[in-house]
């Protein structure tokens, strides 16, 4: 699946706020704003949330998926499972759900064959470059101890974007989104002036008072 440049990715997390009923509320905005703006909206919820959520429209993605095959498993989160249940994708390797190299690669081996869209997080240019090998979809850099601040990584450490895009570009040609901190209208436009096709963000849009303007604010940032 393509998506329209640039996308916007809305992590959910596990806040109360964007779980069960309310998950399902926050997601109708989402899908309000796409179709206004004709943007790339996904929303990333929790794998209890998924069938809910998908039936309002936005495109879903799970928080997460074990490489585990269907069969004698008990507590994993199948790519399978996930897909039937409306995702159309995943994110992986995000720094609250680490994972070891090998076990991303065969992780997203397995998103793969089941079709789901893979957005893969970096915490450095580095690893993004590394992570590029194994071909994701999209690859979401985001410095850890900028999650869930106030300051944009586009701001705080632009080179970090710029690095990041100018690497994994040298590898593959891979979209890069642009998390941590990322809040406000402007945050977008500067990481996208960095080079990044998109951005992932989570508690400026979940926790905010008013989370339709918080989004339409940022899709009006950048003409398209």
């Amino acid at each position: 699946m393509k998506l329209k440049l640039p996308v916007y990715v809305i992590n959910f997390k596990t806040y109360p706020e964007a779980s069960g009923k309310n998950a399902v509320k926050l997601a109708m905005i989402c899908k309000k704003a796409a179709d206004k703006k004709k943007a790339s909206v996904l929303v990333a919820v929790q794998a209890g949330d998924i069938y809910e959520v998908a039936k309002t429209g936005i495109k879903t993605i799970a928080q997460h998926v074990d490489a585990a095959e269907p069969g004698r498993n008990t507590g994993f989160i199948l790519a399978e499972d996930v897909k039937k249940n409306g995702a159309v994708g995943t994110l992986l390797n995000h720094s609250e759900h680490r994972l070891k190299f090998g076990l991303l690669k065969k992780t997203i081996k397995i998103c793969r064959e089941n079709n789901l869209i893979v957005i893969a997080c970096a915490s450095t240019p580095a690893e993004a470059g590394k992570i590029s090998k194994l071909k994701p979809d999209y690859i979401a850099i985001e410095p850890a101890e900028l999650i869930a601040g106030k300051i944009s990584v586009s701001k705080a450490k632009p080179e970090v974007v710029s690095d990041a895009v100018s690497g994994v570009k040298r590898i593959n040609n891979i979209p890069v989104l642009c998390g941590a901190g990322v809040s406000t209208g402007v945050d977008v436009r500067k990481a996208v002036e960095l080079g990044a096709d998109g951005v992932l963000l989570a508690s400026a849009f979940v926790k905010a008072s008013n989370p339709k303007a918080v989004l339409l604010d940022m899709a009006n940032s950048i003409k398209g």
